[in-house]
């Protein structure tokens, strides 16, 4: 199964995500916690900007469609 799509990303969202290892950014998108489900998910169908510093990834539970998000801090 393919998790990681990229079309709705920011340049330098593009650029920030690009710049993590693969093995790591597979991680960060299956560690996500869905507040619906009450515990930790995969991010489908998710986007990314640059939001005070930080990556933002916003999409979907794989279980349950809801919204998740995902912060990775700035370097």
């Amino acid at each position: 199964m393919v998790v990681e799509s990229l079309p709705h990303f920011t340049p330098p969202a593009r650029k920030r995500w690009e710049s993590i290892s693969a093995h790591v950014r597979h991680r960060l998108l299956t560690n996500v916690w869905c507040t619906h489900c009450r515990c930790e998910t995969t991010i489908v169908n998710f986007s990314g900007a640059i939001k005070g510093g930080n990556l933002l990834l916003m999409g979907e539970c794989v279980e349950c469609h809801g919204d998740v998000a995902r912060v990775i801090e700035g370097k």
